[in-house]
């Protein structure tokens, strides 16, 4: 009995054994390796033939999916593709070994393509910088002609050459000649002839009013005048495929900025009354002297106002400028300080009108 015991235990484990242990294919990049194992899932098996998989990693059939012995394992790795795709730059993660595979796998054409590595090259772990620019269709506009290009250059510049195309000094593109050409891409070529013309303007002045607290209401005194400047203005005078244009400015270049002119305004409050002046007939005498007018100024220029103050006595009297500039109110106040010192002997011809 117990020799057959054993034989039962050892037969049992042996079916136990045959019936759990499998055989499967792992296969990583493309690279095959047969394992035994008694895992019953993919999980199980990756962990144990420690095989690290990440999220941008592919695992068929799925990492949970149960095993049965011949089953095939396939493992992907994800490679990160730092791309320029017809100047769009991007980051793309690929399970392709080589960059003609990561084409396939975004669906880029690549017939006429420009890669800036070959198309068998490998791509490791570590990822992989590309630049690819597809073959695109643009035409150029010249001469009345129309061009078509396939190209796979990087600018409308070197897509112009491509074509054949030359530029005269004044022509010009309707697209800048750094643009990426774009599929359907239309360019035109401008023929310009011509000329330039540079012109002096003027530059209007700028006035800043500043209050003067010292100055009476009314009071406008100019401390710094304006000055005009002057800027060169280059136009351009051209004619395009033919057609004359409007002048076009090219450039300007201020050679005399202007001046700001500077006037005081006058804040203090005026006194109007002066003892022993008040009760004078101060219209009549303005009258006399300059017909009522305190903007007045005599033929020679000399004698300003109201009472026709030459510059220096305006300014005896504690006027600033001259007496034309001031309100008339702070005219015969000052009039009114002079007789005070005075009398009416500055007025010899019109004084006697203050009595009447």
């Amino acid at each position: 009995m117990p020799q057959l015991l054993v034989v039962a235990v050892l037969v049992g484990g042996t079916t136990a054994f045959v019936r759990y242990d499998k055989t499967v294919t792992v296969v990583v990049d493309g690279k095959e390796r047969t394992v035994h194992t008694f895992a019953s899932n993919v999980r199980q098996v990756l962990d144990r033939q420690q095989i690290k998989v990440g999220e941008h990693d592919i695992v068929a059939p799925g990492r949970n999916a149960t095993l049965d012995d011949g089953d095939r394992i396939a493992v992907r790795y994800g490679r990160l593709l730092t791309l320029n795709l017809d100047g769009k730059p991007q980051q793309v993660w690929v399970t392709a070994t080589s960059v003609s595979e990561a084409m396939d796998q975004l669906g880029v054409r690549t017939d006429g393509a420009f890669l800036s590595a070959s198309r068998s090259q490998t791509i490791g772990r570590e990822g992989l910088n590309l630049d690819v620019r597809t073959e695109r269709g643009i035409t150029f506009m010249a001469d009345g002609k129309q061009i078509p290009l396939r190209t796979n250059v990087a600018t409308v510049g070197e897509a112009l050459k491509q074509a054949g195309l030359t530029m005269g000094p004044q022509d010009r593109l309707s697209a800048s000649a750094d643009a990426y050409p774009t599929e359907g891409m239309t360019v035109s070529v401008l023929r310009v002839t011509g000329s330039t013309v540079v012109k002096d303007d003027k530059i209007p002045f700028e006035t800043v009013r500043q209050d003067d607290p010292t100055a009476f209401k009314g009071s406008e005194v100019v401390v710094t005048k304006g000055v005009t400047g002057v800027k060169k203005v280059t136009w351009a005078y051209e004619t395009i495929d033919g057609v004359k244009q409007d002048p076009r400015k090219v450039s300007e270049e201020v050679v005399k900025p202007p001046v700001t002119q500077v006037v005081k305004v006058g804040t203090k409050a005026l006194p109007t009354s002066v003892a022993g002046a008040d009760d004078l007939n101060w219209a009549a005498m303005a009258q006399c002297e300059s017909g009522g007018n305190p903007k007045a100024i005599d033929p020679t220029g000399t004698y300003h106002g109201l009472y026709q103050f030459d510059a220096g006595t305006w300014r005896s009297m504690g006027g600033t400028g001259v007496a034309s500039q001031a309100p008339a109110a702070e005219q015969t106040y000052r009039a009114k300080l002079m007789y005070v010192q005075r009398g009416a002997s500055p007025w010899p011809v019109c004084g006697r009108k203050l009595y009447s």
